[in-house]
């Protein structure tokens, strides 16, 4: 049984998401877990308790709240009404991102799916800032992002952007290929170079193991040249090869931070076409200790 959790504002963008992890995981046992959380702006600092109809401002924000979640909740069983889903609600007076990690952890969650809208503001060119935030601090489960107004497309071709530049484990490449398994789809692996250079040796070693974990998964390698920046460089190389999703791992000097740090001039024009199905770094307590890999690892060391 899957737990998945997927935070909500009730907006178009956040039902977007709900619709796509609807599709997505349609034959699949899934519990999921909606999260809608509020801060509301008390007027008086002195006076926590301020009435208004009768009501405290945060007990009318949390009955809203909690309202909308079963409007949500009965607008997806009426469009699916899918015996393989269950669902919860949770309504919480707390800050999104926090909620978000005490959740993965208390509940065991396996990823979170999010909706993400394109610039409105400077500090949102590369995707909602509420995402990327979430994609920084959610340790233990891969996040899901989805772009605004995207309709959901089977994912057959899946592009996994990567430099060779770090070892991978089982644990960390596991989500990608149960996804890569589910759907019978092809891995694209792309390596973004700059300029002309061949693979380091270690490069070629880690290459050789991802090779190696991916095997009875049908994948190809592609090095692409650098066009501007990594995320213009993989919007047009998954609009040439018509990826559904672009997969990344999360840890430091990844591709998926060299775009979140990019100049706003050179990421402006990339605005998250395709789902992002981000894996973060696992730390050595949630890395497989079967002897193989340690023998692996010990290998550049």
């Amino acid at each position: 049984m899957q737990k998945i959790l997927i935070p909500t504002d009730f907006s178009e963008n956040a039902w977007n998401a709900i619709d796509y992890a609807m599709q997505l995981f349609r034959n699949k046992h899934c519990t999921f877990y909606l999260l809608n959380t509020y801060t509301p702006v008390i007027p008086s600092s002195r006076f926590m308790a301020k009435m208004i109809d009768g009501e405290r401002i945060v007990d009318a924000v949390r009955d809203t709240s909690e309202k909308s979640l079963k409007k949500t909740v009965d607008r997806i069983k009426s469009k699916y009404g899918n015996p393989n889903h269950s669902f919860e609600t949770i309504s919480s007076f707390n800050l999104l991102v926090e909620e978000v990690k005490d959740l993965v952890d208390s509940l065991g969650i396996h990823l979170v799916v999010t909706g993400t809208k394109g610039a409105s503001g400077i500090d949102e060119v590369f995707m909602g800032s509420n995402t990327v935030r979430i994609i920084k601090n959610t340790k233990k489960c891969p996040v899901l992002a989805i772009p605004y107004n995207y309709d959901y497309t089977t994912p057959s071709e899946i592009a996994f952007a990567t430099d060779f530049t770090r070892f991978y484990t089982t644990s960390e490449l596991m989500p990608l290929i149960e996804m890569a398994r589910m759907f019978n789809s092809a891995i694209r692996i792309v390596h973004v170079q700059y300029g002309i250079k061949a693979l380091s040796e270690l490069q070629q070693f880690n290459l050789n193991m991802l090779r190696r974990y991916l095997k009875g998964v049908e994948h190809y390698v592609h090095t692409v040249s650098e066009i501007n920046s990594v995320s213009q460089t993989l919007e047009i190389f998954s609009k040439e090869l018509d990826i559904h999703l672009l997969a990344l791992l999360n840890y430091q000097h990844s591709y998926m931070e060299k775009m979140t740090r990019e100049p706003i001039v050179k990421r402006a024009a990339f605005h998250t076409q395709i789902p992002l199905f981000v894996i973060p770094e696992l730390g050595m307590e949630g890395v497989s200790s079967s002897s193989d890999e340690k023998v692996e690892q010990q290998a550049y060391q």
